[in-house]
């Protein structure tokens, strides 16, 4: 499992740099960067709901449909980024619980 994500992200990479490569779209390649930063904290910060399992598996869930968005972007020049935002829905989520009820 840990290689295809290993995978998926040089293939993201790889992809971002070829397509900046062909067009020479400044502004396509920093919204790029800037988002594959975003979705790479998201990935990171899911980890601290592994104590709710539920929660755990929708923000991987979430964070595998804010990456195929994240590709989409990438190929067709459409943007959604509510979908891309989704993945804040279950960390907030997270913090209310830990907040109401406790660790």
């Amino acid at each position: 499992m840990k290689f295809l994500i290993i995978l998926l992200i040089f293939i993201t990479i790889a992809l971002i740099a070829l397509l900046f490569y062909k067009n020479r779209d400044i502004k396509k390649l920093i919204i790029s960067i800037i988002i594959f930063t975003l979705i790479s904290m998201f990935a990171g910060l899911g980890n601290m709901t592994r104590s709710i399992i539920p929660l755990f598996i929708s923000h991987f869930i979430l964070v595998s449909i804010s990456w195929g968005s994240f590709l989409v972007y990438i190929i067709t020049d459409k943007l959604y980024i509510k979908v891309i935002l989704l993945p804040i829905a279950t960390l907030v989520t997270y913090v209310l619980l830990v907040y109401l009820v406790g660790s």
